[in-house]
């Protein structure tokens, strides 16, 4: 199925596979509580930005987003969004994210997909949990 996006000057399908870590590869999300609040996060984001998350999940030491964006949001643009807007509320609410003096790593992973492919990288994506 092809969710093409409009907007009154655009019409676009763009899917990006983003993979990325806390500071130091931290094992912030063996927390349950911060895990369930990151992913809170991340939907709330999605909507105010007009985003859509196609597929996200977190291993112990990084998270995996899939996430349908306008043209008017580079990969770049994505990730100092959801970043930025984690790291304050997060270590807001949770002080033992505090010891780092930041709570993401600068640096990211990121992929574009074609339809084809999208859900193929969405099973990836919520198979990526390996706790046990």
């Amino acid at each position: 199925m092809t969710n093409y996006r409009s907007t009154k000057t655009t019409v676009s399908l763009i899917n990006y596979h983003f993979v990325f870590c806390p500071r130091y590869r931290r094992k912030i999300f063996n927390n349950p509580h911060i895990e369930v609040r990151f992913k809170e996060l991340i939907f709330q984001i999605a909507k105010e930005y007009d985003m859509q998350i196609l597929a996200i999940e977190c291993d112990k030491d990084h998270a995996h987003i899939f996430v349908n964006a306008l043209p008017k949001y580079s990969p770049a643009d994505i990730m100092k969004i959801i970043k930025g807007n984690t790291s304050i509320t997060l270590r807001k609410e949770f002080s033992n994210l505090l010891k780092a003096p930041t709570l993401w790593t600068r640096s990211y992973f990121v992929s574009t997909a074609e339809n084809v492919s999208s859900e193929t990288i969405r099973r990836y994506v919520e198979s990526q949990k390996t706790r046990g």
